[in-house]
């Protein structure tokens, strides 16, 4: 087995590639990334001199090249993730795929399937499942301090993504449930101990950002779980104000409710604005709650060491691509649901010729009769 630091290369050079490489060097022990691959002229370039990385590439086929980079993570649209892995896979690489796993369920199928053929390892991004104070509640959960769980909440909502590529439902996939959902259904299944989920339903709309998509701005989903628990995710990209991400978890003998920030800000009036407060917002004047340590309290760092961990065989990985693949059913079950405006049992699978979740909405008979959107 290897010794020293992990090889990482970084597939991309935007919002959630800085994020990577910024965790990595929070906490740099376990691993060190060695180089970068980015097809927009120059942003690789930047990207690796902000991040003091050594290598570049604007074609990432050459960076698989390297003979050393034992671990690529990839940050990229979820229309490319299934090629990407495939090619990471067939290099001899380790995956580390960032949320959703990808576009369909077929390829997530293969993606799981073409990796274990090559050897690596295929570990899907999912940082709830170490964020700090959703760890506490789980650990308090596991020890019988809320008794038999029977609901969980879990929200995200912000008023849009980082990235143009989301709104492009035939690079996304789908909108605010594809790109939210996907982190409130992997944390519930995994807090209620990967219980199988037994039906979903869905509401969702276009309400704000109509004019630049047809993907879904705000949604509501229902999941049903075979241990008896339900729970109730909420995302938006139509929410004002910057990020809003909290838990809440009921149990017959108590519940506990943890706001990603709120605990981790600092209330702060300013007139003039200043620097950065927390991410998604807006302005910096008037009230606003800039937080300290994000990454930490996002749980990023200690999920990518977690990860290089397992290339070196010292954990095992607690987000994989079957995790992945789980979510993607689900969130195809919602897409159903809002399409057909009813609960949709599982295990659901589309009708032949889906090629992505977001048509089941767009397609069905309560999309077409419906006046939004």
């Amino acid at each position: 087995m290897a010794e020293g630091k992990v090889k990482v290369g970084i597939i991309g050079s935007q919002f959630q590639a800085d994020i990577h490489a910024a965790a990595l060097q929070i906490m740099p022990h376990e691993a060190e990334v060695v180089a970068v691959a980015s097809p927009t002229p120059g942003n690789a370039a930047a990207f690796a001199k902000r991040f003091n990385i050594p290598r570049v590439f604007t074609d990432y086929s050459e960076m698989l090249k390297e003979r050393d980079i034992e671990m690529v993570t990839i940050c990229a649209p979820n229309s490319l993730h299934a090629q990407m892995t495939k090619d990471i896979a067939a290099a001899g690489k380790h995956v580390m795929c960032e949320k959703p796993l990808a576009m369909t369920i077929a390829e997530g199928e293969e993606m799981i399937a073409v990796t274990k053929q090559h050897g690596v390892l295929l570990m899907y991004g999912e940082e709830l499942l170490f964020t700090p104070k959703y760890l506490k509640v789980k650990e308090m959960a596991d020890a019988g301090a809320f008794g038999k769980i029977y609901l969980i909440k879990q929200s995200e909502k912000h008023f849009g993504p980082h990235s143009d590529w989301f709104w492009d439902v035939n690079r996304s996939g789908g909108g605010a449930l594809m790109d939210l959902g996907c982190h409130g259904i992997a944390f519930c299944y995994w807090f209620l101990g990967r219980s199988p989920i037994t039906s979903v339903y869905c509401q969702m709309g276009t309400y704000v950002h109509g004019a630049k998509t047809k993907a879904d701005d705000d949604t509501l989903c229902i999941l049903e779980f075979a241990n008896g628990a339900s729970a109730l995710i909420e995302n938006s990209w139509a929410r004002r104000g910057g990020m809003d991400d909290r838990i809440e978890v009921f149990g017959e003998a108590g519940c506990s409710y943890a706001n990603l920030h709120m605990g981790n800000a600092m209330p702060t009036y300013s007139e003039n604005g200043y620097g950065y407060a927390v991410e998604k917002a807006p302005t910096t004047k008037g009230w606003t709650y800039p937080v300290f340590e994000e990454l930490w309290n996002y749980g990023t760092p200690q999920e990518l060491t977690h990860f290089t961990r397992c290339v070196r065989g010292k954990e095992t990985p607690q987000s994989t691509g079957e995790d992945g693949l789980v979510v993607m059913k689900a969130l195809y079950a919602g897409y159903a649901s809002a399409g057909e405006a009813r609960k949709i049992a599982m295990p659901f699978q589309p009708p032949p010729g889906v090629k992505k979740p977001i048509d089941l909405w767009l397609n069905g008979s309560a999309r077409s009769q419906s006046a939004r959107g």
